[in-house]
């Protein structure tokens, strides 16, 4: 059975939208931790993930963020293809976005140098628990919970929720972020429980740069 022919049920979004998006594509290695959510393995090597986990997982991370204040909540990207869609999730949701460089003590040192720099989250969200080492760390310190995008060749030591996903690809990022939003809103009650809302995946897309 190929990615194409897996039985979609009630999903968040159609099938094709999350195979399009490539949120489905993993790397050549899968750790331990992600093995309960890789689907199989291509003939080239490269693992695949369970997008029905995914859609799972956004749904599960929705509901908790919710129980939140929105303004406790941290989101983090130091990959440059997450910088929009997490401004964006923190823009539309009324979180708190660090997508420039993340300064050590930022969750732990209230006399850190310069303004809006030190934060006190009671929630962190990391777009890749390897690249956000730091703030995964750090929110380790102060004993807050953390959400965290992992593809198949993450460790998940520190992160209490994973959602499987490619965490580096431009469109698999906005979509999954949009997603995430979304969902929150409605666990929030902002939007109907299957409703929809103004913003679109491409308010969460990276800007492609050329020259």
């Amino acid at each position: 059975m190929s990615e194409t022919e897996i039985p979609e049920p009630e999903l968040l979004t159609p099938m094709d939208k999350y195979l399009a998006a490539g949120c489905h594509i993993g790397t050549q290695v899968k750790t331990q931790d992600m093995d309960p959510f890789v689907y199989r393995q291509r003939p080239i090597g490269l693992y695949v993930l369970d997008v029905r986990k995914t859609d799972e997982r956004i749904r599960a991370a929705a509901k908790f963020i919710s129980r939140f204040e929105p303004s406790k909540v941290v989101v983090i990207s130091g990959r440059v293809y997450g910088k929009r869609p997490v401004e964006s999730f923190a823009y539309f949701s009324g979180a708190t976005a660090f997508t420039d460089r993340f300064v050590p003590g930022s969750l732990t040192n209230p006399n850190i140098a310069g303004p809006r720099v030190y934060v006190e989250p009671d929630l962190v969200i990391l777009t890749d628990p390897r690249t956000d080492q730091q703030a995964l760390s750090e929110a380790g310190k102060i004993g807050v919970p953390v959400i965290a995008l992992c593809d198949t060749d993450n460790v998940t030591t520190g992160v209490d929720l994973v959602i499987p996903s490619n965490n580096r690809g431009r469109k698999a990022l906005a979509l999954v972020y949009f997603l995430l939003t979304r969902q929150v809103l409605r666990e929030r009650g902002k939007v109907p429980e299957d409703g929809e809302v103004t913003f679109t995946t491409e308010d969460f897309e990276p800007q492609i740069q050329r020259f």
